[in-house]
């Protein structure tokens, strides 16, 4: 089984959070946390130095390849920072 993890702390939620199934939206310093195995990747956030984790809306996506899931975090990441009850972005070309 091939996985990998890509990890960013201090993200700074931009003006209307980020948007979780658990909780709904969280707002302010959070750390965006991204799993890849199998094809897939799941997106959770949390409060900067909290023990919680939440899913991020829209997680999980279908994601082919590592390289790719790199990628997907930094976008994950640039949404987060966007705001906007940000939900986990689109993989163009991806079914």
């Amino acid at each position: 089984m091939n996985w990998a993890s890509w990890t960013t702390c201090g993200v700074f939620a931009g003006t209307g959070g980020v948007r979780t199934e658990e909780v709904g939206v969280v707002k302010g310093d959070l750390t965006v946390h991204t799993t890849w195995s199998n094809g897939q990747a799941e997106v959770a956030v949390q409060y900067s130095g909290a023990s919680e984790w939440y899913t991020m809306a829209g997680s999980p996506v279908p994601c082919p390849s590592e390289e790719a899931s790199r990628s997907f975090h930094q976008s994950v990441v640039e949404a987060v920072r966007a705001g906007g009850a940000a939900t986990v972005p689109v993989l163009h070309g991806v079914e």
